[in-house]
């Protein structure tokens, strides 16, 4: 099943989330309080109006806790405030649950493909972690991708530490990296290794090739020994 089906699913009502997500909900780095309102949202639809007047009295919060919640939930690319025009042409607020739809997906499939012994979700928390943020749901699409092709979860590590030892958190970088890899024929940590010792070694051959300046410019009629 893709991930673009699955998210069809869970809008349609036809898979129910919160069991799954009450389990997991620590995977997404949230708060039992942003959970709450996150299913509060979930309950309301995939596109509820922005109305935090309503929020409030639903879950006998303050206002600015609302918009508190809001704001972090957004931040970590749960939820999303967009402008849409509605069925009689006029523009407004609503509070799409796209990305926490995207996420969910996500860790449903790698928890399938574990069970099936095809662990991937590490690759996730491993570029998470270098790059020091949470992934955006393009991201989690490009990395699938490279899964889907075919791409180790091995030669990815290695494209990522390749990436960082060169100060860089951008998944364009890293997929460059891959693609290069791939027309040199590298598809494991040990080409790579072996790559890296071949272009070390004709560094040291280039280097052993420098003509030495001092030498050519020595006037050796003058050396009185």
């Amino acid at each position: 099943m893709k991930s673009s089906e699955l998210i069809d699913l869970f809008k349609q009502g036809n898979i129910v989330i919160p069991l799954f997500f009450l389990q997991h909900y620590s995977d997404f780095g949230i708060e039992m309080k942003e959970f709450v309102f996150l299913m509060y949202l979930y309950h309301l639809g995939n596109q509820s109006l922005f109305n935090p007047d309503q929020f409030s009295r639903d879950l006998n919060m303050d206002i600015s806790e609302i918009m508190q919640l809001i704001e972090t939930l957004s931040d970590k690319r749960l939820i999303r405030v967009e402008v849409v025009k509605n069925e009689k042409g006029i523009m407004e607020e609503i509070i799409s649950l796209d990305d926490f739809y995207q996420k969910v997906s996500f860790l449903v499939m790698n928890k399938l493909n574990h069970a099936d012994n095809l662990d991937t979700s590490t690759i996730f928390e491993v570029i998470e972690k270098e790059f020091g943020r949470t992934l955006s749901p393009i991201e989690y699409e490009i990395i699938r991708a490279w899964l889907d092709n075919g791409m180790s979860e091995e030669l990815i590590r290695e494209a990522v530490k390749e990436a960082t030892f060169n100060n860089v958190s951008n998944l364009r970088y890293i997929d460059k990296i891959l693609y290069e890899w791939g027309k040199a024929g590298i598809k494991s940590a040990k080409d790579v290794e072996e790559s890296r010792k071949k272009r070390m070694k004709q560094k040291e051959e280039d280097t052993s090739l420098d003509v030495d300046l001092d030498m050519v410019d020595w006037n050796w009629f003058d050396d009185d020994e």
